[in-house]
């Protein structure tokens, strides 16, 4: 299940790059890269990801499983939900879109699989099960994600945005975020439910 999952979906996994700017006072600013991950939904060059990865970038560049780069603008976000979706132009390869599928009747216990980007790694994939469900989660801003899904696959920095997917290699979550002490993974990470993200 798991080789045959990765090799449907790996294709529809991209690595995103992003630039934007922070001041460090009213004479200066400096230019911070930030990483993240997204799954292509459209043949048009659509992808879902985080809002969290691309809030504020002044420039986003996504980077495709055959490693080629091109740019990509924001089409919409919801920070509410921590979810965006961006779009990549001129595009010169056939793209393959992953699925959708259904979160409303998951099961603590399931096996799911991530792909992302963690630590700029991307094509990684992850397993593990569904460890809860419902979970509220409050992000560093204050805003607080409700219905949250808890996994044990590793998250780490850099899988934001990239898809949690059960057996079927179909999109039941977007990974969001972890919880570690330490800032690596710990074995609790969350992923926003991919029918909040449909609405």
């Amino acid at each position: 299940i798991n080789v045959s999952v990765y090799s449907s979906v790996n294709e529809s996994v991209v690595g995103i790059n992003t630039t934007s700017i922070a001041k460090k006072n009213i004479f200066s600013s400096n230019l911070v890269k930030g990483t993240g991950s997204g799954v292509l939904i459209s043949k048009e060059g659509h992808i879902l990801t985080n809002y969290h990865v691309v809030t504020g970038a002044k420039t986003l560049q996504v980077v495709l499983s055959d490693k080629s780069k091109v740019n990509a603008k924001l089409i919409g976000s919801d920070k509410e939900k921590d979810v965006a979706v961006i779009k990549i132009d001129n595009i010169n390869t056939i793209l393959n879109p992953a699925s959708l599928g259904d979160s409303d009747n998951l099961s603590v216990g399931q096996k799911v699989l991530a792909i992302g980007s963690p630590f700029g790694l991307t094509g990684t994939l992850t397993t593990g099960i569904i460890s809860s469900l419902n979970r509220s989660l409050p992000a560093e801003d204050g805003t607080v994600l409700n219905d949250i899904i808890q996994t044990d696959a590793a998250i780490n920095p850099g899988n934001s945005g990239g898809p949690l997917l059960n057996s079927k290699g179909e999109i039941i979550g977007i990974n969001t975020a972890i919880f570690s002490p330490n800032g690596g993974n710990v074995g609790i990470g969350f992923a926003v439910p991919i029918n909040k993200v449909k609405d």
